[in-house]
C-alpha cells in the first residue's frame, strides 16, 4: 500500500445509531493471521464497523496491534470511519501500534494522512508517543516526533510527557537523544513570553536518579530545561540540594547559578534547602561560590543557620559555626519575623545535638527574647508542656486500647513487646502518629534539660527553687526577702 489518504468527515459513519456485536474467534484468527482473503470473504458477512473485542477494539485496533499490515490497509481503504475511533480506554490504533506494533509502512502512511491521530490521548492522558516511550518503541518514537515535534512536552494525567518518561525509565533505547534532538519549543508561554511548562520537568527526573550524564545530554540539547521548576519541589539547583546530590549541584552552578536566587513556594533559596537535608558537601560548595550566607534570607526572615538549626542538623550546624567567623557571626543570634534566633528554634523543635553545639560556642547570646517575650529556654518550656498535653491524651487512648484488647484476647497487652521506633524515620510515613508525638516529647524534655544546665535565665531558677517542696528552705525565703 503506497497510501492511505482518507477524508475522515466524509467517509465516517455514525456509530451512535449501531449496537455493537463482538468480533467472532474465526475472524479474528483472520486477522491475527494477517488472512486478508479468508478475511475478506469472512467481514463480507457482517457490519464491519459494528465489530468490537469486549474492551471495544475494532477489527483494525486488533489488526495493528498484530502487525496484520495488508488487512490493515484494506479495513483503513475500505472502512474509514475504524481510523478515529478510540476503544473503552481512548486507544486510537496509533496508541496499539506504539504498544505492542511497529513503524510499519502502512502505520506511517495512516499518520502522514490523518496527523490529529499524534495528539488523541487516552483514559491516561498518554498520547501514542508517551506509549512508544515507555514501551522503548524507538522507531515509532522517531517517527512520531519527527511529525509532531511539540508532542514531546505534552503531560499525561500524571503531569508527565514523553521527554519525562525518556529520563525516567533510564533513556531506555536511547530514545531521550532523538526527543532532544527535536526544534520543538515549549506549548505553554507565559505573560513574559517565556516557555513554562506545567508538569514534571525532566531535569528533576535525571536529578532524582542522580545522573549527571543525562543532564549534560539536557543541558546540550535544550538547555532552556535546566531552569524548568516543578511544583512543590522549586528549581533544578531547589530540587538537587534537597536530595543532597553533590555532583548535580556542582553542574547546575556552573550551567545555571542564577538559580541559587531563587526561591521556592516556602520562600527557600536552595541553600537552605541544603541545609535542611543535612548535606554539609552541598552547603559547603554553595558558600565557595557565594560567600555571603547572611544576605540569604527566607521569607520567613530565617538564614541558613535558622533552617539547620530548626531541622536538627547537627553537622551542618558544626561546620557553619566553624566555618568562617567573621562570615558566620551575624547568622548567629540574628531573629527571624518571630524574633527567633537558630537558638529559639532549636530548643523549641526538640534539636537536642543543633542546641547542644549553639550553646557551647560563647559568641551564641542565651537570653534573647523572641516576639512571645521568651527565652529559648523558656520556649522549649512552652513547646514541651504543649506535647506534654498531646502524650498524656495518647498515653490515655493507649490505655483504653490495652484494656479493649486485654478484654478480647488471653495474652495480656502488657506482655507483647512494643514495636521500636526507630526516631530517624519520624519524618516518613513509617512513624505513626502516636509514636512520633512521643519521640518529639522525648527529644523536647532532653532539650529543656540541656538548656536548663546552660541557659536558664535566673527567674527560672529563683521560681523553680521558690516552689519545689523537695528543694525548698529557709535560706531561699530569706533571699528572697
Amino acid at each position: 500500500m503506497s497510501s492511505v489518504a482518507i477524508n475522515i468527515v466524509q467517509n465516517s459513519i455514525p456509530r451512535d445509531h449501531m449496537e455493537n456485536t463482538k468480533i467472532d474467534s474465526k475472524l479474528y484468527e483472520c486477522v491475527k493471521q494477517d488472512n486478508i482473503e479468508e478475511f475478506k470473504s469472512r467481514v463480507q458477512q457482517h457490519l464491519t464497523e459494528k465489530l468490537v473485542t469486549p474492551c471495544g477494539n475494532s477489527l483494525l485496533h486488533v489488526a495493528v496491534s498484530y502487525g496484520s499490515d495488508n488487512i490493515t490497509s484494506y479495513l483503513a481503504g475500505t472502512f474509514p470511519s475504524l481510523i478515529t475511533i478510540q476503544n473503552s480506554q481512548k486507544d486510537t490504533i496509533l496508541h496499539l501500534a506504539a504498544r505492542e506494533g511497529k513503524a510499519s509502512h502502512t502505520i506511517k502512511s495512516l499518520v502522514e494522512s490523518n496527523p490529529s491521530l499524534t495528539r488523541k490521548k487516552n483514559t491516561k492522558g498518554n498520547t501514542p508517543l508517551h506509549d512508544a516511550v515507555i514501551k522503548g518503541n524507538k522507531d515509532l518514537a522517531i517517527f512520531l516526533v519527527s511529525k509532531d515535534p511539540e508532542v514531546a512536552y505534552y503531560n499525561n494525567k500524571n503531569g508527565k510527557s514523553p521527554l519525562f518518561l525518556a529520563v525516567e525509565n533510564g533513556n531506555k533505547e536511547e530514545i531521550l537523544d532523538d526527543l532532544l534532538k527535536t526544534e520543538a519549543s515549549f506549548p505553554i508561554k507565559s505573560e513574559d513570553g517565556d516557555a513554562l511548562p506545567e508538569g514534571k520537568s525532566p531535569v528533576h527526573a535525571a536529578i532524582k536518579q542522580r545522573n549527571r550524564d543525562i543532564l549534560e545530554k539536557i543541558e546540550k540539547e535544550k538547555p532552556e530545561l535546566l531552569r524548568l521548576t516543578e511544583e512543590g519541589l522549586g528549581n533544578s539547583l531547589h530540587y538537587a540540594s534537597s536530595i543532597g546530590f553533590l555532583k548535580g549541584v556542582q553542574f547546575l552552578l556552573k550551567k545555571f547559578d542564577d538559580g541559587a536566587y531563587e526561591t521556592n513556594l516556602e520562600g527557600n533559596y536552595p541553600i537552605h534547602l541544603a541545609c535542611k537535608s543535612h548535606s554539609v558537601d552541598v552547603v559547603e560548595e554553595f558558600l565557595d561560590i557565594f560567600p555571603y550566607p547572611k544576605e540569604f534570607l527566607n521569607k520567613k526572615g530565617q538564614n541558613i543557620l535558622h533552617v539547620a538549626a530548626k531541622y536538627g542538623n547537627g553537622n551542618v550546624v558544626r561546620y557553619l559555626l566553624k566555618h568562617d567567623q567573621k562570615l558566620d557571626a551575624p547568622l548567629l543570634n540574628a531573629i527571624d519575623e518571630d524574633g527567633n534566633t537558630p537558638l529559639h528554634l532549636a530548643a523549641s523543635h526538640g534539636r537536642c545535638m543543633a542546641t547542644f553545639l549553639l550553646l557551647r560556642d560563647c559568641r551564641v547570646e542565651h537570653f534573647i527574647v523572641n516576639n512571645r517575650n521568651c527565652t529559648p529556654y523558656e520556649w522549649a518550656e512552652e513547646f514541651s508542656k504543649r506535647f506534654e498535653e498531646k502524650y498524656i491524651k495518647t498515653d490515655e487512648m493507649r490505655a483504653k486500647e490495652r484494656k479493649q484488647f486485654d478484654s478480647k484476647n488471653s495474652t495480656p497487652a502488657d506482655e507483647i513487646k512494643d514495636k521500636v521506633v526507630d526516631s530517624n524515620k519520624l519524618d516518613t510515613k513509617e512513624a505513626s502518629p502516636k509514636d512520633e508525638i512521643r519521640v518529639v516529647y522525648l527529644r523536647l524534655v532532653i532539650t529543656s534539660s540541656i538548656l536548663y544546665f546552660n541557659a536558664r535565665p535566673k527567674k527560672s531558677l529563683f521560681v523553680y527553687l521558690s516552689f519545689s517542696p523537695l528543694l525548698y528552705s529557709p535560706c531561699h525565703e530569706q533571699k528572697r526577702k
